[in-house]
């Protein structure tokens, strides 16, 4: 269940009106801070954010984010509701699981840290019993006041806090290995509590190019028979299976390294990252143990704007640089991954779903090994948004054409032998801010069609 933020949208509307902002010149950032909460405080009337001087001791200061003063409202929740807390209705029908319904709260100025802060919260239940009830609080570790108002935020070093409860009715397995076909769907219950902490860091200093990152967790699951239409419960099909898995309790343990040469840890429009990441988990229920790598790589190339100049037109009118200026972009991601030991069959590695093969059900592959690319090209078709008021607006919507690939196997050694699943399609995206993206991709595969609705790009 995600939550269902075009509803956000539509309530933001309805909240704020169709206010047109206050003309197009930017708003002088030295405004005394003794006066009201002004939201265009270090932006431009259309929300173009001009570029400012940094402190000039902040080391490697192209990889940390300005954030102007009016984009740090003050207040409670409800005060700064649609700028920097969202509320979203969480409303959906799936026969499987009857109706549902909960709320979705983000708060990305938490505790009024001037935005050093996330918290989210979502709670979700429907009619037959299908719940989600998480939590997550974030933290940047480096932060700075930037003279005449705003904050500076290196994205790279943080620590982040998660837990919750989830019972979802219709997770699906269908079998190990790339040969599996869509006639051997199976359903189970996947009942988990888990929470974790995981620190991430930036070498040698704030912004530098490597970012390591270790972690703990831990999880349970109990698993029962799914609720998919005729569809057979996996215990059914997979006894032995079932029965070792299910119960399962692991302690993971993790830590990776990467160099990361991108200009965004989020929304990256240029650069390359490379890296690795180790997952173990020692202790697993029965004795058991295991673990997973994976190495990962992220290129971004920017393009020529289609539907903009990339902001070239304002420079040149201003003379100021622009913190964000719209720019389409070529962004290639690529994965491999490889399991060991014994571990549960829902720790495995797979593709399907949100992610990856975007094409294909959720964890339509699964295997000891399985490797992943996709291309995406980004491109802005509004890049200055939607305007809901001087406070509410969505800073750009755009489109991003995709293609998927991957395949699994029982051993990296054999990655290469299974034929490749392929999938296409296009996702809208809405930016709130260059770090917040929420996006809806459609996508088809020679087997079935799927849309994904997540926060965040896929890669």
């Amino acid at each position: 269940m995600r939550p269902a933020l075009p509803l956000v949208l539509a309530l933001a509307a309805t909240v704020a009106g169709a206010a047109e902002p206050d003309g197009q010149d930017p708003v002088p950032a030295a405004t005394p801070a003794d006066q009201p909460f002004n939201p265009l405080r270090g932006l431009d009337g259309d929300g173009r954010i001009p570029k400012v001087a940094l402190p000039a001791d902040l080391p490697n200061p192209a990889r940390w984010r300005y954030i102007p003063e009016g984009r740090i409202k003050p207040g409670g929740v409800v005060e700064r509701l649609f700028v920097t807390t969202f509320i979203a209705p969480i409303l959906y029908f799936e026969e499987a699981v009857g109706a549902g319904g909960g709320i979705a709260l983000t708060d990305i100025d938490f505790r009024n840290q001037r935005r050093r802060e996330f918290v989210g919260l979502f709670v979700a239940r429907s009619t037959q019993g299908q719940e989600r009830y998480a939590g997550v609080w974030q933290r940047w570790l480096d932060h700075r006041e930037v003279p005449g108002g705003g904050v500076a935020v290196e994205e790279r070093s943080l620590v982040r806090v998660r837990g919750g409860y989830e019972r979802t009715l219709t997770r699906r397995f269908f079998g190990l290995g790339g040969a599996t076909t869509a006639d051997g769907e199976t359903s189970y219950v996947d009942e988990v509590v888990d929470a974790g902490v995981q620190l991430q860091k930036a070498l040698p200093s704030a912004g530098g190019d490597w970012v390591a990152q270790v972690g703990v967790r831990g999880d349970r699951h109990n698993l029962a028979g799914g609720h998919v239409p005729e569809v057979w419960a996996t215990g059914s099909v997979y006894p032995l299976m079932v029965r070792q898995d299910d119960g399962a309790a692991a302690l993971w343990l993790s830590a990776g390294l990467r160099w990361d040469g991108r200009d965004s840890q989020s929304n990256p429009y240029r650069g390359l990252s490379l890296g690795g990441t180790l997952e173990c988990a020692p202790l697993i229920s029965a004795g058991r143990a295991g673990g997973r790598a994976e190495l990962k790589g992220v290129w971004a190339l920017p393009l020529p704007g289609l539907f903009h100049d990339g902001g070239g037109s304002r420079l040149r009118a201003t003379g100021v640089a622009e913190e964000n200026p719209p720019t389409d972009a070529l962004v290639i991601g690529a994965f491999a991954r490889q399991a060991w030991g014994d571990l549960p069959f829902y720790e495995l590695p797979s593709l399907g779903g949100r992610d990856t093969l975007r094409g294909y059900l959720a964890d339509r592959f699964t295997d000891r090994a399985a490797w992943h690319a996709g291309a995406e090209w980004r491109l802005w078709v509004l890049p200055r948004g939607v305007t809901f008021s001087r406070e509410v607006r969505i800073e750009r919507i755009g489109l991003a054409p995709f293609a998927d690939a991957g395949a699994v196997s029982p051993s990296w050694r054999k990655l290469a032998e299974p034929i490749p699943r392929w999938s296409l399609g296009c996702g809208l995206r809405l930016m709130f801010e260059r770090a917040a993206v929420f996006r809806i991709d459609v996508a088809g595969s020679n087997e079935s069609a799927g849309v994904n609705v997540a926060f965040g790009m896929p890669f």
